[in-house]
């Protein structure tokens, strides 16, 4: 093995994932990330049985459990009405199923709890306010070099770009790729929950369904907080960021005859914050070298799915199996792309085609959403659109 380290550009959920799945392999990984200090942004994650199962498997199970919640199931709710319709059990239920609970998180709680493991093992591991700036490879089975914003340079066996979506590593391998504004925009905020009416605080994830936008509800951090997020249909061009603040009575009026809960929970929102959803075709590589990524960085998705961190959390996971389990570090991560690539891509392309069935026309009206409910999510449908997903075992894929 060789005595340099792993480098991770990014400190994110699959950055550290994967830094972890790798320091308890015992080897040396340094993560750098260009903040300042820590702490992802303020959002809520589903974390479904094939992402718990890898993140149990790295020892972070009572971790876990003190901070997320065990939602007992998902619901569909029609946009004016509230009408509801059960989608699947959760809880003991998915424990049953898949071995491993579904749990809803405050992303910043497990960002912290990633960073806390790691440092357990290897304190000097994160090194904050390090940007990557591009990096060079010292030919076949050589080592990786990687210069950063300060003048600094390190370098290591492999490089992995998990950098998100506008990764600098990703732009030097293959160019930025295309881009394209999916037509949706979202609106995001967290909740108190004794700021609002007990009963709007179910302990099930909620989908509430309507044409051309939809508004997703989950508990969080133990059950204080309640995350929100609306996703709008719409020609207004905003930025790629999930730090654009809007204000309340935008929010309102992209949901303007909804629900009064909908509205409640727009109230209480401190800040809602806005960003736009773009689309990038998937990739049919993304690994080159001892160069490879993870995560936003090779595979965005738009969030219909509730996959996305997952598909970095499975990424960082079967990244280190493969560096593991594979004696040459350029096969290893070629290795790892090919395990990959298949369920990523079909993932990506799923979660657009959710996103349609959340806002179709045909939920206009409380006789044709009845119609639409049980057809779309009957649970023939539901079983064939989320097994396959969630029964995923990252420590038993073939590599």
């Amino acid at each position: 093995m060789s005595s340099k380290p792993i480098l991770i550009a990014g400190g994110g959920i699959g950055g550290l994932t994967a830094a972890l799945a790798l320091l308890r392999q015992g080897r040396e990984v340094l993560v750098f990330e260009q903040a300042a200090q820590l702490g992802e942004v303020g959002a809520g994650l589903q974390l479904s049985a094939n992402a718990t199962r890898a993140l149990h498997l790295l020892g972070l199970s009572r971790e876990l459990a003190a901070i997320a919640v065990e939602p007992s199931g998902k619901e569909i709710r029609l946009w004016n009405t509230g009408q509801t319709w059960k989608l699947f059990d959760l809880g003991e239920s998915s424990i049953a199923k898949y071995g491993f609970p579904y749990y809803t998180i405050y992303r910043p709680d497990l960002h912290r709890v990633l960073v806390d493991a790691i440092r357990a093992l290897s304190p000097g591991a994160i090194r904050l306010n390090a940007k990557c700036e591009r990096f060079e490879e010292d030919g076949p089975g050589g080592y990786v070099r990687l210069y950063l914003a300060d003048g600094s340079v390190s370098e290591g066996q492999a490089l992995v770009g998990a950098d998100g979506v506008h990764s600098t590593i990703r732009r030097q391998l293959f160019g930025d790729g295309v881009a394209t504004y999916s037509g949706c925009m979202a609106w995001r905020g967290v909740i108190p929950v004794d700021r609002i009416d007990p009963s709007i605080v179910r302990q099930v994830g909620t989908n509430w369904v309507g044409p051309g936008r939809h508004v997703i509800q989950y508990p969080l951090r133990a059950g204080k907080l309640l995350n929100f997020v609306g996703i709008v249909e719409t020609d207004r061009w905003m930025a790629e960021s999930w730090n654009q603040r809007g204000t309340h009575a935008e929010c309102h009026a992209d949901f303007e005859g909804w629900h009064p809960d909908i509205h409640e929970l727009i109230r209480n929102i401190d800040v809602p914050f806005r960003w736009a959803l773009m689309a990038r075709p998937p990739m049919s590589t993304w690994t080159k070298g001892l160069v490879t990524l993870l995560g936003d960085a090779s595979h965005p998705t738009l969030p219909f799915l509730a996959q996305g961190a997952v598909m970095a959390i499975e990424d960082g996971f079967i990244l280190a199996r493969a560096l593991g389990e594979v004696g040459d570090v350029s096969a290893a991560l070629k290795r790892y792309e090919a395990v990959r690539i298949v369920r990523t891509t079909k993932i990506v392309e799923k979660s657009t085609e959710n996103g349609r069935r959340f806002h179709n026309p045909e939920l206009a009206s409380a006789e044709g959403a009845a119609s639409y409910v049980d057809r779309e999510w009957s649970p023939d449908r539901v079983i064939e659109r989320y097994h396959w997903l969630f029964d995923y075992r990252v420590d038993e894929i073939s590599l």
